[in-house]
């Protein structure tokens, strides 16, 4: 895999607060661009699908790595394009650092999405920040 972009944010909540938010899967497209009607099929752990409708077309996500109030990854594949987006939250003096990695592998006329992806979702740590009640602190 690639990584297509790294994002970090310090947001002014304690991390338990941005945990509860970015793990609410039922407010996903308040922070996630263009999602909307996000449905978990079971609790957030190693294995649960995330569907949701992003621009009108259903998609799913799993996450394939958990380490409570810490990090979590989830997988999403369509067609030739399968995206690791690791969220990792990181105690900073008053609020907490977030950190989001996305790694991509594409195949076939696919590999012209890398830069999409970037684009589409490089921006969602700060919408968490205004999701979780908090200011993003830096970028």
């Amino acid at each position: 895999m690639t990584t297509a972009f790294t994002a970090r944010e310090t947001i002014d909540r304690r991390p338990d607060q941005v945990w509860h938010t970015l793990t609410d899967w039922g407010r996903a497209g308040t922070w996630m661009p263009g999602v909307t009607g996000a449905i978990a099929d079971g609790p957030t752990e190693v294995g649960m699908t995330l569907r949701f409708t992003t621009r009108g077309k259903a998609h799913e996500s799993r996450i394939v790595a958990l380490d409570p109030s810490r990090s979590l990854v989830l997988r999403s594949v369509q067609g030739g394009v399968t995206a690791d987006y690791e969220y990792r939250l990181t105690p900073s003096g008053a609020g907490t650092l977030v950190e989001l990695t996305a790694d991509v592998s594409t195949s076939g006329a696919w590999t012209l999405l890398g830069p999409v992806i970037r684009r589409a979702d490089a921006g969602q740590l700060v919408d968490l920040a205004r999701a979780v009640g908090g200011a993003p602190a830096s970028g």
